[in-house]
């Protein structure tokens, strides 16, 4: 399993960006797959995820904004990020767990799997 984290970085604020996670090892068809951030000096906090179900789930500062989606035939879940402030600015992670439940979904130490994570910066 390696999951592939990619598609950061600088963007001016009020710009898009979006970021993939593809993994070879892994169907994304049969896995909860979600993306965290962690900006300097911060804990790795929750933004969106997608369920097998292919519903999704956002935190409340990405609703709006952000848009979470899956192609399982290129086996690849993106994050559309538009309107992007300087306060996401962060190193971004994608996250797979099989059986994950929805009450766990925002506790970075539940999800089994883990990218190697992307920059994005967004400047004022």
């Amino acid at each position: 399993v390696q999951l592939q984290a990619s598609g950061g970085g600088l963007v001016q604020a009020g710009g898009s960006l979006r970021l993939s996670c593809a993994d070879s090892g892994l169907t994304f068809a049969s896995y909860n797959v979600g993306w965290f951030r962690q900006a300097a000096g911060e804990e790795r906090k929750f933004v969106a995820a997608i369920w097998r179900t292919r519903d999704s789930y956002y935190a409340d500062s990405a609703k709006g904004r952000f848009t979470i989606s899956k192609d399982n035939a290129r086996n690849t879940v993106y994050l559309q990020m538009n309107s992007l402030k300087p306060d996401d600015t962060a190193v971004y992670y994608c996250a797979a767990d099989r059986g994950l439940i929805l009450s766990s979904l925002r506790v970075p130490e539940q999800w089994d799997y883990w990218g190697q994570g992307t920059l994005v910066t967004v400047s004022s």
